[in-house]
């Protein structure tokens, strides 16, 4: 798969490390298992291609699994690897949190950024920030240490938080924590000149909980379907511990070939 990712892998940031964020959406304590289920997905993915992968920030959930975690991916093409991942995922099992032994369907969805270098200029002035520390806390809520190394800041004009409590030191999550801040501040700016331009072109698309990218259905037989490439996994055990290469390689000649189109559409306009 090397040789031919970097053929598909042409875009600006494809070889920039991968910020990944994972949110438990509806579906409760089912939601919050499966977006830890992610988590673990991601993980093992990233290890088993010898990736630097970093737990920045975590908070578990009240019964099990995760509210939402955030991935610092770093290796080659990273980003460009990782970002088909982005959007909803659905599951579909029987609720091992329900007694009464149902099917229960619940959703989390995953975010998808590059890390920003140094040399894209985007614009952080101190008055514009909270900066907050608190002690880091790791997996069910068991404090690191004893020391408020954790770091939590807010850009106040655009709401974002970021929230990092991987490293040891107070200075350190706070170095990361304006990267990855940096990073979604100009992936906003990027996402308001993107939907300027829809809006010239007539053309909206809508994000919502009914359009999922990939459903993992755990019951009454077990299968996962990419619903963009149509490509479908019978190994859901294996997938799940993180050979998900198949369906990166899909998704990448799909996108491709889908913005050839585009391309080609756009110039018949001209």
């Amino acid at each position: 798969m090397e040789e031919e990712a970097k053929i598909l892998l042409s875009e600006e940031y494809d070889n920039s490390p991968a910020i990944l964020s994972i949110h438990a959406g509806t579906g409760g304590t089912d939601a919050q298992d499966f977006a830890e289920m992610l988590l673990r997905m991601y993980t093992r993915w990233a290890e088993k291609k010898g990736f630097s992968v970093k737990l920045v920030d975590y908070l578990p959930g009240e019964e099990a699994g995760i509210k939402n975690a955030v991935l610092h991916i770093e290796g080659e093409w990273a980003y460009g690897l990782l970002k088909g991942e982005k959007g909803v995922h659905r599951l579909i099992r029987i609720s091992p949190f329900d007694a009464n032994a149902r099917r229960h369907t619940s959703f989390a969805s995953v975010t998808v950024i590059p890390e920003i270098e140094e040399e894209v200029e985007v614009e952080i002035r101190p008055e514009d920030l909270k900066i907050e520390t608190m002690r880091a806390s790791g997996h069910g809520g068991q404090h690191v240490n004893k020391t408020e190394s954790a770091v939590r800041i807010t850009h106040l004009p655009s709401g974002i938080v970021v929230t990092c409590q991987n490293e040891r030191s107070q200075h350190l999550n706070k170095a990361l924590a304006l990267k990855i801040l940096k990073s979604r501040l100009y992936q906003l700016e990027k996402q308001k000149l993107e939907e300027k331009k829809e809006a010239l072109i007539g053309t909206k698309k809508e994000i919502s909980w009914g359009n999922q990218i990939r459903s993992y259905i755990l019951h009454p037989y077990k299968v996962i379907k990419d619903h963009r490439t149509q490509s479908e996994c019978y190994k859901v055990e294996e997938f799940l511990d993180g050979e998900m290469d198949i369906f990166i390689r899909d998704y990448l000649l799909w996108y491709s070939k889908n913005k050839n189109k585009e391309q080609l559409n756009e110039e018949r306009k001209n």
